[in-house]
């Protein structure tokens, strides 16, 4: 199994940038889905952004306009661009890539992103 390690996280005012980084043991073309999803404290896990194997992109309505999701088949990792980061941005962010139908996921292990001046 592919694993997927998180990078980029951190401490960042509102306003500011981080550029998040999902690195993978293998090949990640294998994936027909790659995601990143948040959970705050108290909340639910939710999608922050997807693509598929075809770069085709969508995000959630709370991020349009500021995050970019991409995917660097070459060197097996997935990022997300964020800007303008705010402090309800403010969660655990994870990278996860799906396979077959149904989509079978497989996880990383999270990094901390906290907004705050």
């Amino acid at each position: 199994q592919v694993q997927l390690v998180e990078s980029g996280g951190g401490l960042v005012q509102p306003g500011g940038s981080l550029r998040l980084s999902c690195a993978a043991s293998g090949s990640i073309s294998r994936f027909t889905v790659m995601g990143w999803y948040r959970q705050a404290p108290g909340k639910q896990r939710e999608l922050v952004a997807q693509i598929n194997s075809r770069d085709s992109t969508n995000y959630a309505d709370s991020v349009k306009g500021r995050f970019t999701i991409s995917r660097d088949n070459a060197k097996n990792t997935m990022y997300l661009q964020m800007n303008s980061l705010k402090p309800e941005d403010t969660a655990v962010y994870y990278c996860a890539g799906g396979i077959g139908i149904p989509v079978t996921w497989s996880w990383g292990q999270g990094t901390q992103v906290t907004v705050s001046s």
